[in-house]
């Protein structure tokens, strides 16, 4: 008898919130919920311990799908992540065709469409050195990953513009210019 009456007050109650006249407002269940104050992202926030609305992450996170670097800027640095870095990617055409793009977008500007040191820029700022070069060529990808990564010289950081993968893949870009008999290939008319 109670399990009857209580369906039938269930069901009362879900027929009573379906008014058919639009004119007239239907019951409101939870009205805190319609009325509560959102903070926008930036805006204080009494509710939070340090008062912000946007929270630290907590100690010793790393976001999904993020690989952190645990290598800081110097030439240091640098050797260390030559010795211990290796390219992830293996070569493949679709992977030095993204690299080939990245590095017409964020390299080219200064090192050139050949990675010569003649980009457009050099015209206003010192000559980049070659990244053909002898020197350049026995850099190993780990290395260059870093110096694309935390910058060298007056090369600025690129870290934050281009992707990790896309930093790798940009090595591989790098090989193909590299490569004597590419370059034996291209002078023979």
């Amino acid at each position: 008898m109670r399990r009857a009456f209580a369906g039938v007050v269930v069901v009362g109650l879900a027929l009573a919130g379906c008014e058919q006249d639009e004119t007239k407002p239907n019951y409101e269940y939870a009205p805190d919920m319609v009325s509560s104050v959102p903070y926008d992202s930036f805006s204080p926030n009494p509710n939070t311990p340090d008062g912000k609305t946007l929270l630290v992450p907590a100690k010793g996170t790393v976001p999904r799908g993020f690989q952190p670097l645990h290598l800081a800027a110097g030439p240091e640095e640098a050797e260390r992540a030559g010795a211990q870095l290796k390219n992830p990617y293996p070569a493949s055409p679709e992977v030095v065709a993204r690299g080939r793009t990245a590095f017409q977008r964020y390299c080219s500007p200064c090192h050139g469409s050949e990675g010569l040191g003649d980009g457009t820029v050099t015209a206003r700022f010192p000559v980049p050195p070659s990244l053909v070069a002898e020197h350049a060529r026995g850099l190993p990808d780990g290395r260059i990953f870093h110096i694309i990564t935390h910058g060298q010289g007056l090369m600025p950081a690129h870290g934050s513009q281009v992707a990790p993968e896309d930093r790798w893949k940009v090595v591989h870009y790098l090989r193909t210019l590299q490569d004597p008999a590419r370059t034996a290939r291209k002078d023979t008319p």
